[in-house]
């Protein structure tokens, strides 16, 4: 592979790419269906999905997309339309997500268990006029729909595309007569002619909402141009690997939730650029995935998160597994993996990749080369056609290598904006650059490392303490599952560091212990004041630690004695 000097001197990681990378990419100008379309014109009779035993061809769910896209329109819904999918991983919402797509609509991820007001917000917001549903859920959205009126409503039984489970109706279900159910909207449109919509590929594709329980949530806005950017690099980026397998074994294990950018990008559109098939499974579930895993001779590709990934290598039935010669490539992303789940991984023998993305970069950004060097506690170095500074949080200049600093990057993976808050997407893009919020340093080989949030920091006496190095420390005891790291207000040091832990199951071990354990790795003003034990700690979908939202029932604790005090 040859790199002009030009581009290697603005781009100096470039040299580290594997030989299948190519520094640049020539990037298909067409709307992100076209990706379905291409797969199904060569590969037709490859099962797209495979869901519990059911399968569906590429040339199939290709005609399926068209027949539910054309009854959209039917019903009314137009180009730039706002439309919610709120259902778990499944056909019906590869299905839906495709359908929307080819008609100009704007695909809105909504989390299946959000609550009725977290619903009601991020509708409110993008003011959807429609929204895909499921059946365990009805209450939810029944209770929505009297507070805010979705003018079309359609809802599916995720077991109706199971073969060996018989379909639901609108009756049985009991929608209310204006609903309509999926199966029974897809058995009235025959129309198998493409729609005629003009789709540029600056057209608004998906609002990826991301804050959540941390704070206000944020709509960002991705475009055609980004799927089908982040689409061709994560199968470019692979193809070391997963492209030496004939499409006939490429077979992707779809458990990151499609309602999350990660999983939707990573397992749902690059399998349909490389024509792999998706094992679709509804929900994580550690004995369902090692039946699942145990039920095909092998997998191309499986992207994790952390959380994921540990379930599985601490089941009793990993070892039985050979899971090294079932699995091509793990992925892990979304959150750091702790360095000793990676090691677990090495025993094991499996092909283990990290990288780091964001909703607002379409999932991706930067990652440890497939082939190359991978150095531990690294995310990696910048994808293709990206470009990352280091930047001075009080100054605003770039910081010198080796130096911490906030990551600034510009990609074509960087979405157009946020939703309907012009002040945010001021406050984070600057003349195309997106402000990440992430602190890190660059090494000597252009290798970044992420210290940790800028918001997250801990300030104590007059140090700067990063979380994610005690919640590190804590991962390497026994007998903790799970630790967040946050620091509480405090009227002399400023803060002072708190640590909640999950401990594995059956384990025992008091605060004091793993305080004097903490002694032990950690300077002392890094060393924890405190300990929490709790039997699930809050993250994300997709594994992020929800540090704000410890902080914050701290904070009204606080007031709450406070003024009990008073």
């Amino acid at each position: 592979m040859f790199i002009p000097d030009e581009l290697l001197a603005k781009r100096p990681w470039l040299r580290h790419y594997d030989t299948d990378v190519l520094p640049t990419l020539n990037y298909p100008s067409f709307p992100a269906t076209e990706i379905l379309r291409n797969t199904a014109n060569v590969e037709a009779d490859k099962p797209a999905t495979w869901f519990y035993g059911t399968e569906i061809t590429y040339w199939d769910l290709h005609i399926t997309v068209i027949r539910l896209a054309n009854k959209l329109l039917e019903l009314g819904v137009k180009k730039g339309d706002r439309v919610g999918l709120h259902m778990p991983n499944s056909p019906q919402f590869v299905i839906a997500y495709w359908a929307l797509l080819t008609i100009g609509a704007i695909v809105v991820n909504l989390n299946p268990m959000y609550t009725k007001d977290e619903l009601k917000f991020c509708l409110e917001n993008t003011e959807a006029t429609g929204l895909f549903t499921f059946d365990t859920v009805l209450p939810i959205v029944k209770a929505l729909n009297e507070e805010y009126q979705i003018p079309l409503v359609i809802v599916t039984r995720i077991t109706d595309f199971v073969d060996a489970a018989p379909t639901s109706t609108k009756e049985e279900l009991g929608l209310p007569e204006s609903w309509h159910h999926f199966s029974e909207l897809l058995e009235q449109s025959k129309n198998t002619i493409p729609p005629r919509v003009p789709i540029v590929n600056s057209d608004p594709a998906i609002i990826q909402f991301t804050g959540g329980t941390t704070g206000i949530p944020k709509g960002a806005v991705l475009t055609h141009k980004n799927v089908v950017a982040a689409s061709f690099q994560c199968d470019m980026w692979g193809f070391s690997v997963i492209g030496r397998l004939p499409v006939s074994r490429k077979r992707v294990l779809c458990t990151l939730p499609f309602f999350h950018v990660y999983g939707e990008i990573v397992a749902l559109c690059t399998s349909v650029k490389n024509g792999s098939t998706m094992v679709i499974l509804p929900r994580f579930d550690p004995d369902e995935v090692v039946n699942t895993i145990a039920a095909f001779p092998e997998f191309s590709f499986w992207p994790v998160v952390p959380t994921m990934l540990a379930a599985v290598l601490n089941h009793p039935r990993a070892e039985e597994l050979n899971l090294a010669k079932r699995f091509a490539l793990i992925n892990s992303g979304a959150a750091p993996c702790p360095v000793e789940l990676i090691e677990k991984a090495k025993d094991f023998n499996i092909f283990f990749s990290e990288g780091w993305g964001m909703s607002e970069t379409t999932s991706l950004g930067i990652t440890q080369p497939i082939q190359g060097v991978k150095k531990p506690l690294s995310i990696g170095i910048p994808y293709p056609d990206t470009d990352v500074k280091l930047v001075d949080l009080n100054t605003g200049e770039t910081v010198k290598q080796g130096e911490i600093g906030e990551i600034w990057i510009k990609s074509p993976l960087v979405m157009s904006h946020y939703w309907n808050n012009p002040e945010e997407t001021a406050n984070q893009l600057k003349d195309g650059w997106l402000r990440t919020g992430d602190l890190a340093y660059m090494d000597e080989d252009y290798y970044i490392f992420i210290v940790d949030r800028s918001k997250d920091m801990i300030i104590s006496g007059g140090y700067n303490i990063y979380p994610r190095d005690i919640d590190e420390v804590l991962f390497k005891h026994p007998k903790v599952k799970d630790a967040i790291t946050v620091g509480i207000p405090d009227e002399y040091r400023g803060e002072i560091v708190k640590s909640f832990v999950q401990l594995v199951e059956g384990a025992e071990v008091t605060a004091e212990e793993l305080i004097a354990y903490c002694r032990e790795h950690l300077a002392a003003y890094k060393v924890p004041r405190a300990i929490e034990f709790r039997s699930e700690l809050p993250r994300s979908a997709v594994g992020k630690a929800f540090r704000r939202m410890l902080r914050d029932e701290e904070l009204a604790k606080m007031k709450a004695e406070k003024e009990q005090n008073a």
